[in-house]
């Protein structure tokens, strides 16, 4: 993993609900890829020096008003471009073909005929099931394009400008329903574009290693952690850098999981030797949420007390001009700082991207902001972290602040602790929790009719939600054993004081998001 070369491939993104998947197929290749909004420029794009480029598919046709447009300029780079969907019509509208609506979409899945393969579909099958998903069609190919295939409905559905390098598909070479998707994926990377594999764990520890020598030199760093895996890697990471100029610092922001603060300190202190030390911020963070419901406003507040508990450990440690924090590459897509200058659409404000006070005075040091969830992973085995962290479930930065509803008080925080610890408990007994990307409670402000003994109830709703994923970019609900639920159900009810009801959660990341707020 080199990303200060930036030798990859870009992928300008046109909206597409694939543009991140698109990202990780090239990934998984050892090939660096970063995204775009569709509004960069040539000369940005050429400060990145991306191998080649490729045009995400999106839900507008080329023709409408408010359709995304993209530099015409990029068309002059002489490097390879790849068009997919929306990025066929762009290619096609430009060099001067035709694209038209049809009467009935082609959605799903298709079959395609090859009728010349060239580099692009280099070993495909002649004939081949591909995913379609377009209103509208090349009618006219542009002059100096071949058509390499078409679909079973007679619609274009691949195409060629050898000369120029530059490619398209109609359907989604990024999707499983694309039989051989990674093939022409690959094809493109490595027959068109000569990419080089070197994006690996390896490379990535060495080059962040020399990145943090030179940024820091002989300054000191506190490294923000959480506990999850992705702060305990850039501890380790920073560690492996600069040694004892690195201390890490665990805010208890009275948000963790039960026990957690201690299971943390025990892992990354006593066994891999990192200079960690714990700080009780509780009463602070708890007083400043005091009567506040709003997510977003919780985050923000979160952000910003987590810097000034950093400003003032640094002033007790004769002062540090560094702050290094687990920022991945997903908290800035979510968090709509995709690039400066740029657009992507707010999702939820993370704390340590959206949530963070102009006026802090730490400069940052950010080596996973390039990563996705299970390359972090991968980075921490190589820094030999145990496999408990690194399989560790993803947890919020704002802990249990975004997992309980409405308003935050110190008897709602145990309850939730108390549940939850019961929850994850019963999964690793079961050995479902290594099956699974993310699990949790969540504490709802509402309180139902039950019945204990010959008692009338009335007390707190809990959701369960458990998902499986590869990135958190999209997510599925995970298909939990109903006799599991029900152990799970009855354990907390019988166990936890405030709880008589609990509900499991079964909506798929789109449309809703992983965690609840």
């Amino acid at each position: 993993m080199n990303p200060s070369s930036k030798s990859g491939i870009a992928i300008i993104d046109f909206g597409s609900q694939y543009t991140q998947l698109i990202a990780r197929k090239i990934r998984e290749q050892n090939v660096f890829s970063e995204i775009f909004p569709h509004q960069v420029d040539k000369e940005t794009l050429l400060q990145h020096a991306p191998k080649a480029i490729i045009l995400s598919g999106g839900p507008s046709g080329v023709h409408e008003d408010s359709s995304p447009d993209y530099d015409p300029k990029i068309l002059d780079l002489d490097i390879p471009i790849l068009g997919i969907c929306y990025g066929l019509h762009l290619l096609t509208k430009n060099y001067g073909g035709d694209v038209n609506s049809i009467e009935h979409g082609e959605y799903g899945v298709a079959n395609l005929k090859i009728s010349e393969s060239g580099d692009l579909l280099h070993s495909v099958k002649e004939n081949t099931q591909v995913w379609m998903s377009h209103g509208d069609t090349v009618t006219k190919i542009p002059k100096g394009w071949t058509s390499l295939a078409t679909s079973s409905n007679g619609v274009i559905a691949a195409m060629s400008h050898k000369k120029q390098k530059r490619y398209a598909t109609q359907f989604h070479p990024e999707v499983a329903h694309t039989l051989e998707g990674q093939t022409i994926l690959n094809n493109f990377l490595f027959r068109i574009a000569h990419c080089t594999p070197d994006w690996t764990p390896g490379n990535f520890v060495q080059e962040q290693i020399q990145e943090i020598r030179k940024q820091v030199g002989n300054q000191k760093v506190l490294v923000g952690i959480s506990g999850g895996v992705d702060s305990s890697v850039v501890a380790a990471l920073l560690h492996e850098a600069i040694g004892d100029q690195a201390t890490g610092v665990l805010i208890d922001h009275g948000l963790l999981r039960k026990n957690e603060a201690a299971q943390c300190l025990s892992v990354l202190r006593d066994g891999l030797g990192i200079n960690i030390e714990l700080y009780d911020e509780s009463k602070r963070f708890l007083s400043k949420l005091n009567g506040v419901s709003e997510p977003e406003k919780k985050r923000k507040i979160i952000g910003e007390q987590f810097i000034r508990a950093f400003e003032d450990v640094s002033s007790e440690a004769n002062e540090v001009d560094f702050l290094a924090q687990g920022t991945l590459y997903p908290d800035i897509i979510e968090s709509g700082t995709l690039h400066k200058g740029g657009h992507a659409a707010v999702i939820k404000s993370h704390h340590n991207v959206g949530g963070l006070p102009a006026d802090m005075k730490f400069e940052l040091i950010e080596p996973l902001k390039d990563l996705f969830k299970d390359e972090v992973r991968n980075v921490g085995r190589k820094l030999g972290l145990p496999k408990s962290l690194i399989q560790r479930h993803p947890f919020p930065g704002p802990g249990l602040a975004v997992r309980i509803l409405g308003e935050i008080t110190e008897e709602r925080i145990k309850i939730l602790q108390e549940a939850d610890n019961i929850y994850i408990n019963c999964l690793l007994d079961e050995n479902v929790y290594d099956e699974i990307w993310q699990a949790f409670s969540v504490l709802i402000p509402v309180k139902t009719v039950g019945v204990m003994g010959d008692q009338r109830t009335y007390e707190n709703l809990l959701a369960l939600r458990a998902v499986t994923s590869t990135d958190g970019m999209t997510a599925d609900w995970y298909r939990m054993p109903a006799e599991l639920l029900s152990k799970i159900s009855n354990k907390i009810v019988n166990s936890v004081k405030g709880i008589n009801r609990v509900v499991y959660d079964i909506t798929s990341k789109p449309p809703g998001t992983i965690e609840w707020e």
